[in-house]
């Protein structure tokens, strides 16, 4: 790994404007890494699906030992990303500006395409190797969501650096999340001449959220409602409403216990003010959830000790890649990079994080070839 390569390159990476959906001008510089490597080069038709510029980027290098290995990131941002500028103080990379840094995710993409070029100056012997770069990560999983598996190994474990906590961080838990939109239908009135003669989905969003278990609902199970929308003006009862929420556990039985609750909930408020609501579900995404002595989580604990570090095992409240690929039927995992802060203008990394991530990767590659 070399250390000075890595930290221009992740500084590059960061300079480059690629909000979701707008990903295409971070996808040719990685394809021109990557190809630079060896790598053949797939874009697929994913941006149909998610109205990207581009599609995901899917790279492939034949091994010269056996094995198969799926090393991904994202090559979205949130915003502000427009302008950065890194600067390095005291071993940390941050922002000049008023922006985000985007070491999420690009500390993972840089980190693999350091990793794979260090590999393949000092080891003849490598796995075949695939590089899986997503686009709109950020948008609820969308790039993942869209993807086309079949250009993928069969079979082959796919470890995704995007998370925070210190190189050697595997996260063996990451929720099933369940997105909630409720429409209520009433029946408008005025409301100073003749009130009694509406029925206000307004009261009926308020008595269903009301009656719903949300927040921490134990040490696995989320719930919360982030929107309402409803009503014209002030002096008509409002015929119509409408309620966003979600609900996310590690554990199946749990989440669907709280989606049936919030669904009872809106379903009684509706009833019991002669009013309706219609109520749909999406699974955006399924769980992960590995025990610690599982020999995919100890090879990377082994990678982990041969690249130096401490292997840390941890749950998550939040989903990535990871889970999107486990429901395509891909054993995938979230590893930690060492972002901090990220999804703000504090967002920072350090450059021994970036270091030891790179080398994660090249721990990871030789432990496919051992097996």
């Amino acid at each position: 790994m070399n250390p000075n390569r890595l930290l221009n390159l992740f500084c590059e990476l960061v300079c480059i404007e690629s909000p979701s959906r707008h990903e295409a001008p971070m996808a040719v510089r990685c394809a021109d890494e990557l190809r630079e490597l060896g790598f053949d080069i797939h874009f697929d038709a994913s941006a149909a699906q998610t109205g990207s510029d581009t599609g995901n980027l899917i790279a492939h290098l034949p091994g010269t030992a056996p094995g198969s290995i799926i090393l991904s990131a994202h090559m979205d941002t949130v915003y502000p990303c427009a302008g950065i500028e890194p600067v390095v103080v005291e071993g940390i990379v941050r922002s000049a500006g008023d922006t985000i840094l985007s070491a999420d995710d690009k500390a993972g993409v840089a980190a693999i395409l350091e990793g794979v070029r260090a590999t393949l100056e000092t080891s003849e012997l490598r796995p075949d190797i695939t590089v899986l770069l997503t686009t709109c990560e950020e948008l609820h999983l969308l790039g993942s969501g869209a993807l086309e598996t079949e250009k993928l190994p069969a079979g082959a474990p796919c470890y995704v650096l995007d998370a925070d906590g210190a190189p050697g961080t595997v996260i063996t838990g990451a929720p099933r999340h369940w997105a909630m939109r409720a429409s209520f239908a009433g029946r408008a009135a005025h409301a100073g001449v003749v009130p009694e003669e509406g029925i206000s989905t307004i009261q009926m969003a308020a008595a269903a959220i009301a009656a719903m278990p949300l927040g921490r609902i134990d040490e696995a199970t989320t719930a919360n409602i982030g929107i309402i929308k409803g009503g014209n003006a002030t002096n008509v009862v409002p015929d119509s409403c409408m309620v966003e929420g979600e609900c996310r556990s590690l554990f199946v039985d749990r989440a669907e216990a709280q989606k049936a609750a919030m669904t009872e909930a809106l379903e009684a408020a509706a009833a019991r003010f002669g009013g309706t609501v219609q109520i749909e579900w999406t699974m955006s995404y399924d769980a992960i959830l590995f025990d610690e002595d599982d020999p995919f989580v100890q090879r990377i604990a082994h990678a982990a000790q041969t690249a130096g570090l401490e292997a840390r095992f941890q749950h998550s409240g939040g989903g990535s890649d990871a889970n999107m690929l486990t429901t395509h039927g891909v054993r995938a995992i979230t590893l930690g990079v060492g972002m901090e802060d990220y999804h703000s203008t504090s967002e920072h990394i350090a450059v021994a994080d970036l270091e030891a991530s790179a080398r994660l990767v090249e721990a990871l590659i030789a432990e496919e070839v051992k097996g």
